[in-house]
């Protein structure tokens, strides 16, 4: 069904003519002045709690002491002219740039300006009222220009593509102070195999507050365009359980088929023995929904379906293999992979396990760890939460969300994902025990053995608090701790 998408209007309609500006200059509100003397004392170098929303706060943080961008920028950079986009992506962006067109005639006349950027920030169109894209231009906000957070700071489209739904950022919550007379909102469109994000749509207005209806409006988009990923992630799964069907009989080894996000897709019997699916987890015939396909508890795995789709680009026929640790107490399994193409595009991955086939894998080495983080940032009752990583009993995930268990509460973690908490705690006594667990080794009390054998982590004695051990995990586990 098609998401209607409604008319667009930043400013209240009886304005009535440009200049009528909502709300009034930014430079003048009391809450713009107090989060700019946030600001001034953050971009100093003081560590601040409170006095800025949440997420605005998470994003300074990654400014300042991961990418390290310089608050004095006054230019966005240009963007790479290389063509990076990791989905077929022509009728998604037509579908962006038609929105996107649309929006920038509806809001010409209140003076604002709607841009359209891909996954990597990099703005492909930009609409709207004449004078506002000059003014626009003079900071690069214009096609072929980079405004990720990596490159540009804090601001709509950037801060978009770190966080899901729409992220609004209004005059001095941006992080370079040339852009604080800006206010503008973005959202980040979603690939929903691989969760990253593909694209943003932004809206930017100067000296002038944004409507509260613009969020909503940015949400009904975002769901227009992302039903064209879903219907494309359909179409990928069709092709991939169709050649597995293709290729099953002529296998008698553990065999199973995945999207691009490494997520298994079809398996048959051998392999769905090996992994400990269930007969009730749809695998079997094939998972064609995103949401019920199952993702596979193997250490190393993710890497090597990256470094297989990176191999695989092209008309070339390739396979490649690597030899992962598949059932716990064994030696380590060769695992072959085999690219599912369409029109030169991988869409997934056919996996024979106990086969040698193709190029091998060669894994690489890390990148030196650099400094710890000054502390593992948290949301709670919209605060910021400072958190030590010796605070960190065990990190959960629920999808894409992360919950820290600390002495201080159960707190939502400001960045998403399990993978990136856990190369934030890679040097910190951290280990990842279960595909959605990461625990902090020095906070294990104690180990209790299930009736079926399972092994669990008692973090706190008091409570009982308790983490499940995957059964893959649990001999490395076992070494660690020296037992």
């Amino acid at each position: 069904m098609t998401v209607s998408v409604p008319p667009l209007a930043i400013a209240p309609s009886e304005s009535g003519r440009r200049g009528n500006l909502a709300g009034g200059s930014l430079e003048t509100s009391l809450s713009a002045r107090e989060v700019a003397q946030a600001w001034e004392s953050f971009a100093a170098g003081e560590d601040i709690e409170t006095g800025v929303r949440p997420e605005i706060l998470a994003s300074w943080y990654r400014c300042r002491d991961r990418y390290e961008v310089d608050r004095t920028l006054d230019v966005a950079p240009g963007a790479r002219g290389d063509d990076v986009q990791r989905l077929d992506n022509g009728v998604i962006f037509t579908t962006l740039g038609g929105l996107g067109a649309l929006a920038g005639r509806e809001v010409e006349q209140d003076g604002a300006v709607v841009t359209v950027a891909d996954g990597d920030g990099r703005v492909l169109g930009a609409w709207g009222d004449p004078s506002a894209r000059r003014r626009a231009e003079l900071h690069n906000l214009a096609p072929w220009s980079s405004w990720s957070e990596q490159c540009t700071g804090t601001n709509g489209m950037g801060t978009s593509l770190e966080v899901s739904g729409p992220v609004t950022v209004t005059g001095p919550e941006h992080w370079c102070e040339a852009f604080h007379r800006w206010s503008c909102a973005g959202i980040s469109i979603r690939d929903v195999v691989t969760g990253s994000p593909v694209a943003s749509i932004n809206i930017s207005r100067w000296n002038a507050a944004l409507s509260e209806l613009v969020p909503a409006w940015l949400t009904k988009a975002a769901a227009c365009v992302e039903q064209e990923i879903y219907r494309r992630a359909i179409y990928e799964a069709d092709k991939v359980i169709s050649e597995f069907n293709r290729k099953c009989d002529q296998v008698a080894d553990p065999f199973l088929a995945m999207d691009r996000g490494g997520n298994v897709i079809a398996a048959n019997d051998e392999a769905v023995s090996l992994l400990g699916l269930t007969p009730e987890s749809g695998i079997s015939p094939g998972a064609t929904e995103p949401a019920k396909r199952w993702t596979p508890d193997i250490s190393g795995l993710p890497e090597v379906v990256r470094w297989a789709k990176e191999r695989a680009q092209g008309p070339a026929r390739w396979s490649g293999y690597a030899c992962l640790p598949v059932s716990p107490g064994e030696d380590a399994t060769p695992v072959t992979l085999r690219p599912v193409l369409d029109s030169d595009h991988v869409v997934g991955m056919l996996c024979l396990f106990g086969v040698r086939e193709g190029e091998p894998y060669e894994e690489r080495a890390e990148a030196a760890v650099g400094p710890l983080p000054r502390r593992i940032v948290g949301i709670r009752n919209e605060r910021l939460v400072l958190l030590a990583p010796s605070e960190i009993r065990y990190a959960e995930a629920d999808r894409n969300i992360v919950w820290l268990n600390t002495e201080r509460g159960r707190i939502q973690a400001a960045t998403r994902g399990l993978d990136n908490i856990e190369r934030s705690l890679l040097s910190c006594g951290f280990s990842r025990v279960h595909r959605r667990f990461l625990v902090n080794l020095r906070r294990v009390a104690e180990l209790e053995r299930g009736i079926k054998g399972e092994l669990f982590l008692i973090m706190d004695p008091r409570s009982h608090e308790s983490v499940p051990v995957s059964r893959r995990q649990a001999p490395e586990l076992r070494r660690m701790l020296g037992i």
